[in-house]
């Protein structure tokens, strides 16, 4: 199939370039249309990625006659070239001459729809459904609706799925008569014999309920939503929840507790814990659909049970719901109901047997304190907080080191201090390096928190320690850290607590230790300004330029060129340009090509070293640098 038409098609842009000035021009085109229909996937799928380009030099007749029949025909092809075919033609509306032609992309989008593999059918739905907004309403009936109904009562379960995600875009500017068929076929999938139908149609339950009537949302919608809810199949009931949550924020409040909320207990207590899960999972939402009345006799004991279920999964989920459940509630009874009901359950899952559970409630469990109060917080949340700076596991022990800002803006973190100090430590030398990066991530928090004399006295000696870590990107975030904390204090005390320990390190017998010397004055030359940097830091770079090891070397000549920005051009003419004129006549090629980079740069970094230089050597270095970047075509802005 594909053989007939790619020959003409190539042909035809071939008589297109005879006569023309520009026979070449055209040739790239000819040779993409021929690679359509290529034995190399890769060459075919290159050639799609590319059909806007085909398209604008065909122009919108061709491609309206020849191309697209062209691709009808192609949709037998790999999946990842289907798939770029179903993406390129949701973009091809002017491309086939605007929205007057817009109907005739629906025949190849039509077929990728029906394909066995569930992406590509999924990306020609997203392409139909964008497309079905640019359709008239004339030709939405005329030729998108029926394209619909051909899908929802076709023969294979993949052409019916399909159809689901379409009724929502077509519904609203269809006549009566058309919106009556559409219902209908929607119920009939609703209804289907296959589970995976039937799962499409209860995922877009809730969307096509949006833009239907509320006549029929109450007389069509509930009773599909009811029986999906009671599928035999639970991958179905679980969808049927999420739609629950979409109808209940349309039904006028006194229509959801007979309606909506018998199906949504039921699923509360389904018999399968993927279904409570879901439950779980959209308790916030579901909450903010019914309102506070109904929250308070129907939600608030159904997720207690979901708090205290049986599954760890459903457990998690209703755990790591905690905090926006209870800020949902009404204000008139919010403390009554946190502290009667919510409260007891939080308390046994403090001590649950897994830790997936007891990690999700860490994550949210000290957003309670803002929503109790100092009182309530130091008498019953205080404990909590600390067992479970001692549990054994350490995402627990770091959910909360994570969300301590909560506490301290209600009691103020000293109370905390005495066991935070003790879980902070064992993070910090944790077996696992991805826990220590974490706890590093949160130290210029905990800084800020605590202050710089609790800093000083407990944990300034971890930071350190971590600045000599035998993983690299431990040594990275510590370096990243140390610029954070003096951000925080101040030069000053950048100058008195870390500073000389920092450059202490350059004499370590470890060269691994003395490069973290180097990257620790990069970045806090940065923060600490040019006096600190030019008394303190620079003479030990300038040392350590005869260090017997080549990779701390080359690594003096990048710090000079990364530090060059803070010191001032004499000290750059006077002190630096020597070391690194001594560095690039150094014997090991890296030290030398590093050395010269420095004193040279690249274009946007030379104006950095420019005082280096002399004119003349400035004038060249311009020169050359210019020339370089124009061969790699790079846009630039000189600023004179």
């Amino acid at each position: 199939a594909s053989g007939a038409q790619g020959p003409a098609l190539v042909e035809g842009v071939g008589l297109g370039m005879a006569g023309a000035d520009s026979d070449d021009s055209l040739y790239p085109i000819a040779v993409l249309i021929d690679e359509l229909r290529n034995e190399d996937v890769q060459l075919r799928l290159n050639s799609i990625k590319k059909l806007s380009t085909i398209a604008l030099a065909l122009g919108v007749e061709r491609t309206r006659t020849e191309l697209l029949p062209f691709l009808t025909d192609t949709i037998y092809d790999e999946d990842e070239v289907l798939l770029a075919l179903a993406e390129q033609l949701g973009n091809f509306t002017m491309l086939v001459g605007g929205p007057e032609y817009v109907h005739c992309l629906l025949p190849p989008l039509e077929s990728l729809a029906t394909v066995e593999e569930t992406v590509v059918r999924d990306k020609a739905v997203e392409s139909l459904r964008k497309i079905s907004h640019e359709h008239s309403p004339v030709d939405l009936e005329v030729h998108f609706e029926p394209l619909v109904k051909r899908l929802a009562s076709g023969d294979w379960f993949t052409s019916r799925t399909s159809a689901c995600g379409l009724f929502s875009v077509c519904y609203p500017r269809v006549s009566s008569t058309v919106k009556a068929e559409i219902r209908q076929h929607f119920r009939t999938l609703c209804s289907d014999d296959t589970p995976m139908v039937r799962r499409a149609a209860a995922s877009k339950l809730g969307e096509f309920a949006k833009v239907l009537e509320l006549e029929y949302v109450k007389s069509d919608i509930i009773s599909l939503f009811t029986a999906l809810a009671s599928d035999e199949q639970d991958s179905v009931r679980l969808l049927a929840v999420e739609a629950g949550v979409s109808i209940a924020t349309l039904l006028p409040q006194e229509d959801l507790e007979t309606l909506v909320m018998p199906t949504l207990r039921q699923a509360a207590e389904d018999k399968s814990w993927r279904v409570r899960y879901m439950v779980a999972d959209k308790f916030s939402d579901l909450q903010k659909a019914v309102g506070p009345e109904i929250t308070k006799n129907d939600l608030v004991p159904a997720f207690q049970n979901l708090l205290k279920d049986c599954e760890a999964e459903v457990r998690a989920a209703a755990a790591n719901k905690v905090k926006e459940f209870c800020e949902n509630l009404p204000e008139d009874s919010r403390e009554t109901i946190i502290m009667t009901h919510i409260l007891p359950c939080v308390k046994e899952l403090v001590s649950d047997t897994n830790q997936h559970v007891k990690s999700a409630l860490a994550s949210v469990i000290m957003g309670l304190s803002t929503i109790l109060g100092k009182d309530n917080t130091v008498e019953h949340l205080l404990p909590l907080f600390l067992a479970q700076l001692k549990d054994e596991c350490p995402e627990v022990r770091l959910n909360i080191i994570s969300n301590l800002d909560c506490v301290n803006e209600v009691i103020g973190i000293r109370q905390l201090s005495q066991s935070l100090l003790p879980a902070i430590v064992e993070l910090a030398e944790d077996a696992k390096w991805r826990v220590r990066l974490a706890i590093i991530e949160y130290m210029p928090l905990l800084a800020g928190q605590l202050g710089v004399e609790f800093f000083d006295e407990k944990l300034n000696s971890l930071c350190m320690a971590w600045l000599v870590d035998h993983v690299y990107a431990i040594r990275e975030a510590a370096t990243c850290n140390l610029m954070k904390l003096v951000e925080k204090f101040g030069a000053e005390w950048a100058q008195n607590t870390i500073v000389p320990k920092v450059l202490g390190m350059a004499n370590d017998p470890n060269y691994l230790h003395r490069m973290t010397t180097l990257f620790c004055i990069n970045a806090l030359s940065e923060v600490c300004g040019q006096e600190i940097t030019t008394k303190h830091m620079l003479p030990v770079v300038f040392k350590m330029s005869n260090d017997q090891v080549a990779n701390v070397r080359f690594n003096v000549a990048k710090s000079l060129q990364k530090i060059g920005p803070v010191l001032d051009s004499n000290c750059l003419q006077t002190e630096v340009k020597p070391v690194l004129e001594k560095l690039a006549s150094d014997q090991d090629m890296d030290v030398k090509y590093f050395a010269q980079e420095a004193i040279s740069g690249e274009f946007h970094n030379c104006f950095c070293f420019f005082p280096l230089m002399s004119r003349r050597e400035q004038n060249c270095h311009f020169l050359i640098n210019w020339h370089l970047i124009s061969l790699r075509k790079v846009e630039v802005i000189i600023i004179v």
